[in-house]
């Protein structure tokens, strides 16, 4: 299928109620490739009377979707999973083209995707309850577990496939319904989802999507509804503050996925090799734009210039290109605004002290690309190791003991995930269990699985998505009391 054919079959609506239309303000806005910095389409810009209407749909149907017997929700589930997999081509190059990750990563986000659908599926039908005799013995303890209700889930760019995947699979499975509010850089792979859950079997009104670039006005008088009873965001820690805050005034449920800093550590008695092949895949999956990339490269003074070395040599191996060709590994930045960031970030380590191995600069050309680039000797006061990088660049600082390493990788607002590589197995537990993150690389450059909790501590979040908890964050329990008759002890 040719570009120009992906993207003509996706609809540029929003979605209300089952049915595609305009914006009610009549604006639309355009998407770009970032490859080429070219128009891709343009796509509805939603108004807060749009995101009200789709409130209003997911009101509608939160009653009936909630009675849907559990096995009935899994198997629309189950269905999407297996469309999916079957246009995996399709999908693929729909991410790439308005995110820019190569065509290889893109088959991976589909698939990463495809398996929240099904995981989520599959627990649908596994949400239990209790039933206890009351500590007196005069009542019975019922504890069942509902669906929250309408949900507001907000998805970012750099996954636009999978992190809409990993809310709605919940949500639906839940028995809740759901608007999302798309990042307005990557609306297209979101609504050909939309499309393809329809395809299915959801019913009209239970997903909903509101793309836009007015999303403070969009979302605003969502939060203040009480209708709406669950917020689930994906994004910046700054905005997440903000959509808390927000959030207050109607006590919503809130799930927060929020951003990184995370450590790798490399301990002196790591696999140097190893290391370098997990960083590898830590630093420059998704083009280094996630929140779960490898910030702050933290390395033992006696293997520092080793593993700098290798790291050099391998990015060295890296092609950058349009993330269309098959021979590209590297795409480009997701817009002009996250390339200017990086390279802003790099020049300020550069003029601290850091030494420049490897990359750096900004390319000629059309496109937001930038090269894979190593850092090494950066000091502790540079910007780059106080914030989240969202770009191809290791930063390479050297500790000497193991006390130095846990207080460095701690020392930041966030915790979302670390890195660790060490062959000692007593130093893995402790150093795992003193590390302030969610979630910890334990000599692997990987940590997401749909079987597993996602989620940080400290400003990093709250909540979890994914693994057996993940379907927790859209229930609430009930307790029903019992009254039995019965006397309590000594009864005869």
């Amino acid at each position: 299928m040719s570009e120009f054919d992906v993207v003509g079959r996706v609809e540029k609506g929003l979605l209300v109620g089952g049915r595609w239309r305009p914006a009610s303000g009549g604006d639309v806005f355009v998407v770009e490739n970032p490859a080429t910095g070219e128009p891709l389409c343009e796509v509805s810009d939603a108004t807060p009377d749009d995101a009200l209407a789709a409130l209003d749909a997911a009101n509608a149907a939160q009653r009936s979707w909630a009675a849907v017997s559990p096995r009935r929700r899994g198997d629309v589930l189950r269905r999407a999973h297996d469309l999916l997999v079957e246009r995996v081509e399709q999908f693929a190059l729909l991410i790439t083209l308005e995110m820019g990750k190569s065509l290889a990563e893109s088959r991976a986000e589909v698939a990463y995707a495809a398996d929240y659908l099904r995981w989520f599926g599959e627990e649908a039908v596994r949400i239990d309850g209790s039933w206890k005799v009351g500590q007196d013995g005069t009542t019975r303890v019922l504890v069942v577990r509902q669906p929250v209700g309408p949900c507001l889930l907000i998805t970012p760019w750099n996954a636009p496939l999978a992190m809409p995947a990993r809310k709605i699979g919940p949500a639906l499975a839940a028995g809740c319904t759901a608007i999302v509010k798309p990042a307005p850089q990557t609306p297209l792979t979101m609504a050909a989802l939309a499309g393809l859950l329809a395809e299915a079997g959801l019913p009209d009104g239970v997903l909903n999507v509101v793309p836009t670039t007015r999303a403070a006005a969009v979302t605003e008088p969502l939060l203040r509804d009480g209708r709406l009873r669950k917020l689930s965001f994906t994004g910046s820690t700054p905005v997440g503050r903000l959509l808390l805050s927000r959030a207050a005034d109607t006590v919503l449920r809130t799930s927060m996925e929020l951003g990184g800093n995370a450590p790798f550590v490399v301990c002196h008695d790591a696999d140097v090799d190893a290391a370098v092949d997990g960083a590898m895949t830590a630093k420059l999956r998704n083009i280094g734009e996630a929140c779960i990339a490898a910030n702050r490269f933290l390395v033992h003074a006696d293997l520092a210039e080793e593993f700098s070395e290798k790291l050099v040599a391998r990015m060295a191996t890296i092609t950058v290109g349009a993330g269309t060709d098959p021979t590209t590994d590297l795409g480009p930045l997701i817009d002009h605004g996250q390339r200017r960031r990086v390279a802003d970030l790099v020049d300020d380590a550069v003029t601290a002290g850091a030494r420049l191995r490897a990359g750096g600069g900004l390319p000629a050309g059309p496109g937001y690309f930038y090269p894979p680039t190593v850092l090494t000797d950066v000091p502790a006061g540079a910007r780059i190791t106080r914030t989240e990088i969202f770009g191809p660049v290791a930063a390479i600082r050297t500790f000497t003991t193991e006390a130095q390493a846990l207080h460095e990788a701690n020392d930041t607002e966030f915790g979302l995930v670390s890195y660790l590589y060490t062959r000692d197995l007593d130093r893995a537990l402790r150093m795992t269990e003193q590390l302030d993150t969610g979630m910890v690389g334990l000599n692997r450059g990987r940590v997401s699985d749909p079987s597993a909790p996602f989620g940080g501590m400290k400003q990093s979040g709250s909540g979890r998505e994914g693994g057996n908890t993940g379907i927790d964050e859209y229930l609430e329990q009930k307790y029903v009391a019992i009254d039995t008759g019965r006397v309590g002890d000594g009864a005869r």
